[in-house]
């Protein structure tokens, strides 16, 4: 890989600090001033459609889907694009279906919305666990690849510099979790969408200004450079042939991505059921668009750097983003395209800084209201000061055992924690959330049986699957205990979830008549828009 200048990488590094000291100051401007839940949990809902929008895109667009996709569509071109594709489309059904039931059934998390109609200790501590099962992987794939990435971009190839830097990350997502709550995270959302959109859009711009805006010229060039020929364009390179394997990844994708609790909790900011709608409409579009520009850098990447340059710089096209930036200016950069790359490097530190920070909320919120408040202490309710302090506590605690695991692991190609984030989400979360806000009959022990097999499923097929072991591409690749066909286990998985709330429904239903009735007291509630927040909490 071609290094970078030092002009770009001292420009980048400026630019890093400059964003550092930004995004902190939000944090304490928009922060909560007070002891109060509604401020930390959702900003009092004071954020309006167009900024929360931009923050629902902002915690979607996640540094594994920007770097992680650009890199697959140069790889493997056309199923990379449908990956692409199924990431847009999961939200576009996020809006249709889930965004406004779940912003008028839940508060602040989605064991307010589980306990609605289902309420229970049991609830509120399985939703918890479900909840860091799924989130706590995909902060320590994001922070244990920040090292070389900022390695890459700053020209310090040292081990030293790659812990430091995976240390010094994850302080700073505790400290904008634990001090901007809801409000404060969102802002740095916002600031992220806006600054990769940009760097995006213009690089996008000098790909197709390469090849004279036509893009046929594009994905000829693009396809001579994968050195795949027209296999690149076709369906199949990514799973060598395995439609069924296509199929699964696609589905998990598509169920699991916009249910995972960073997102949904966004939804819980809206000021009502037509500010949910509007946001998410922001949000379908940025993320539509995102995924346009996504493509063509994809493809600009296996254009202008090759198959071989993406691979060297990293096998799984990582850092293909910064490479093709770096091809398209030479090495011979003026000052605006010095500029042009600073703004490159620091949409993507934006984009990991964001990411991780929202997640890590998401994982506070749910320890300290779903665990502890509701969940461990029914009897001995926590004042709103209390439980302020233990989610910040939480942060704190989430964010450094992502830190040692990250630091420990960051050798290791922990692709299989993402995939199994979009895995429990598929199985668990989205299952439980269509039984709990659509079907009358789901009982407590339904949705339990969802959240807990349907976790269970997704985490045993995941570890037989190839992204563990028996590939190049596996945590471990020179040990072979593959036994499960393909690379996400969606495709049973998410079945066996809907089975397994069927099944404990209908096996081990005390009173369907009693939970007919619950049901309807919250009907209007839920589908009609009148918000829970309004209504007495229910544990």
């Amino acid at each position: 890989m071609t290094s970078f200048s030092s002009e770009a990488q001292t420009m980048s590094l400026i630019a890093f600090i400059a964003v550092i000291t930004v995004t902190l100051l939000l944090c304490v401007m928009t922060g909560p001033d007070r002891d109060d839940l509604g401020d930390f949990y959702t900003g009092y809902r004071s954020l309006s459609p167009v900024q929360s929008g931009l923050a629902i895109a902002g915690d979607y667009i996640s540094a594994g889907t920007v770097l992680g996709t650009i890199g697959i569509i140069a790889l493997v071109g056309y199923d990379g694009v449908t990956l692409a594709l199924s990431t847009a489309l999961s939200l576009v059904l996020m809006m249709f279906l889930l965004a406004e039931p779940l912003r008028n059934a839940g508060r602040f998390t989605i064991g307010d919305v589980f306990t609605r109609r289902l309420p229970g200790p049991a609830v509120r501590i399985t939703t918890a666990a479900v909840t860091l099962t799924a989130l706590l992987p995909l902060v320590i794939f994001q922070l244990a690849g920040a090292g070389d990435l900022l390695s890459v971009v700053l020209g310090f190839d040292s081990d030293g510099f790659k812990t430091g830097a995976i240390m010094f990350l994850g302080l700073l997502m505790i400290a904008y979790a634990a001090i901007g709550g809801m409000k404060g995270t969102a802002f740095i959302q916002i600031v992220k969408t806006v600054a990769l959109l940009g760097a995006s859009l213009a690089i996008a711009a000098l790909i197709l200004h390469r090849f004279d805006f036509s893009l046929p010229s594009l994905l000829d060039a693009a396809k001579r450079g994968s050195g795949a020929g027209d296999a690149y364009l076709a369906s199949g390179l990514q799973f060598g042939g395995n439609e069924l394997d296509m199929i699964s990844t696609q589905l998990t994708v598509v169920l699991g991505a916009a249910v995972l609790p960073q997102i949904t909790m966004r939804m819980f900011t809206a000021r009502s059921a037509a500010a949910v709608r509007r946001s998410m409409s922001w949000a379908v579009s940025t993320v539509v668009v995102t995924c346009l520009l996504i493509a063509v850098i994809g493809f600009g990447a296996a254009a202008i750097v090759g198959h071989q340059g993406i691979v060297a710089g990293d096998p799984q096209g990582k850092t293909a983003f910064l490479m093709v930036s770096q091809a398209l200016m030479g090495t011979d950069q003026t000052t605006v395209e010095t500029l042009l790359f600073t703004a490159v490097a620091t949409a993507i530190f934006l984009t990991l800084l964001a990411s991780v920070a929202g997640i890590t909320l998401a994982c506070a919120n749910t320890l300290a209201h779903d665990l502890i408040t509701h969940g461990l202490r029914r009897k001995a309710r926590l004042k709103d000061s209390a439980e302020m302090a233990i989610a910040r506590t939480a942060a704190a605690g989430v964010g450094l055992v992502a830190i040692a695991i990250a630091a420990g692991a960051r050798h290791l190609n922990l692709q299989a924690l993402l995939t199994l984030s979009f895995c429990i989400g598929a199985s668990a979360v989205a299952p439980a959330l269509i039984y709990s806000l659509f079907w009358r009959r789901y009982s407590r022990t339904g949705l339990l049986c969802t959240l807990i097999l349907g976790s269970a499923s997704a985490f045993i097929l995941m570890t037989g699957s190839n992204l563990v072991s028996g590939s190049p591409q596996a945590i471990f690749p020179d040990q072979d205990f593959n036994w499960f066909p393909f690379t996400t286990s969606g495709i049973i998985s998410a079945p066996l979830g809907f089975l397994a709330g069927w099944l404990g429904t209908v096996l081990h239903e005390r009173d369907p008549a009693d939970q007919r009735m619950r049901y309807d007291a919250v009907e209007e509630t839920i589908l009609a828009g009148t918000p829970a927040a309004n209504s007495a909490s229910v544990s």
